[in-house]
């Protein structure tokens, strides 16, 4: 009666399904959101487009040192700096109204007292899910990275998120800002590489890594990430999941992502995630090729084992894809061809009931929660350490950039 549209598919079943149940008020948008929303999918970065035109004409190299040094040091330390590279960091160094910094370091917190469990969501349901957006993975298909070393990438997407999410990292100079910042550049250098191409089709597959794509990625980072740590048994307060969600709104202004669809608080990211699913969420094959090389990457984790080997790449997969399903649902994990499993979902489930029944002790122990961050802390310096003396993952992110 008020014109509110029916849910898309990623409502109907599997994990979004029961927290659009469980949500106070109805998140559906109407068809005058839709074509607001719809507007942005034009919309891409002028002001980081600009530094990698700049960057393309000035001579090999310089105009990439010219961006770190402004990084590190500040644009008022760029002698006489380029018009688009004085326009980029006057922007992003003037801090919004907004951010407040103990709201940051607390949403980080946070996220590190999941240690080395959050980075299942990370993978099995932002990264996974993100494949059903099939116009936003026409861009990673473009680029070839994804699909044919989706292992090193999968590494330097969790390195990236470390960096990101560690708290006071996200203060002028540090290495999450510089990080945010970074990427920013590889999305404008992607952008440039896609435009660039003949076979573009823009009436499919809108602007390249435009502003209704780079929003959707925010939200798999963010509100899928404590709804999926929450699906495993992990236990916020309000006030954590809002703080979360805070750090990832400053993340995605760093990132260029346009004030106006940015979320402000939780109920403005579920409203922002359904339309999301009602526009961009829809798969194609190249969903399931990218779903594929995920897969592929999960099983590397046997490679040259032998025997024992083998049982762990075939585990790997069956848990991975058991979490991707919790929140996907059945159909959407069907059509990526995800496996099913009912013993690994049974066991993902009792784990999940675990941590759930230790989580709900947690707050009652006097210095648990503060022993439990130092705990993640640990084990996502160890993951880096571990993982990047086999990837070298490049925190600078220049091959990505002469990639695109």
């Amino acid at each position: 009666m008020d014109g509110r549209l029916p849910d898309p598919e990623l409502f109907r079943q599997g994990g979004f399904w029961l927290a659009a149940k469980l949500l106070p008020g109805d998140i559906r948008g109407d068809e005058r959101q839709v074509r607001r929303l719809r507007r942005f999918a034009g919309a891409e970065d002028p002001r980081a487009d600009a530094v990698v035109a700049m960057i393309g004409r000035l001579p090999k190299g310089e105009g990439r040192k010219l961006f770190e040094y402004a990084l590190e040091r500040g644009i008022e330390q760029v002698e006489d700096p380029p018009e688009a590279l004085a326009a980029f960091f006057h922007d992003v160094e003037a801090t919004p109204y907004w951010v407040d910094r103990e709201r940051l370091d607390r949403g980080a917190r946070a996220i590190t007292r999941t240690g080395l469990l959050g980075l299942f969501p990370l993978g099995d349901m932002s990264l996974m899910g993100g494949y059903l957006a099939s116009r936003a993975t026409k861009a990673l298909v473009g680029t070839g990275e994804i699909e044919y070393n989706a292992s090193r990438r999968l590494v330097e997407t969790a390195t990236w998120w470390i960096d990101v999410t560690t708290p006071g990292k996200l203060r002028h100079g540090e290495r999450g800002y510089a990080s945010a910042l970074r990427v920013r550049l590889v999305h404008a250098h992607v952008r440039a590489a896609m435009n660039g191409r003949a076979d573009w089709d823009y009436a499919k597959w809108d602007r390249p890594v435009n502003q209704v794509q780079t929003t959707g990625t925010l939200l798999l980072f963010s509100l899928v990430f404590v709804f999926g740590t929450q699906l495993l048994g992990v236990r916020y307060t309000e006030r954590e999941r809002g703080d979360i969600l805070h750090l990832w709104r400053y993340v995605g202004w760093l990132m260029g992502v346009d004030e106006e669809l940015l979320p402000a608080n939780e109920d403005d990211a579920w409203r922002m995630l359904w339309l999301l699913a009602s526009t961009e969420f829809i798969p194609d094959e190249d969903s399931k090729r990218l779903a594929k090389a995920l897969l592929d990457a999960h099983a590397q984790i046997g490679h040259g084992r032998g025997a024992v080997g083998k049982v762990l790449s075939h585990v790997s997969v069956r848990v991975h894809s058991s979490i991707s399903r919790m929140v996907l649902g059945k159909t959407n994990a069907d059509f990526l061809e995800l496996p099913n499993d009912p013993v690994a979902q049974s066991a993902v489930l009792v784990a999940a009931a675990v941590n759930f029944a230790a989580e709900t002790v947690r707050p009652l122990i006097p210095g648990a929660t503060a022993l439990q961050e130092r705990i993640g802390r640990a084990g996502r310096r160890a993951y880096l350490r571990r993982l990047g003396g086999i990837f070298a993952p490049d925190r600078s992110y220049a091959q990505h950039m002469r990639a695109a």
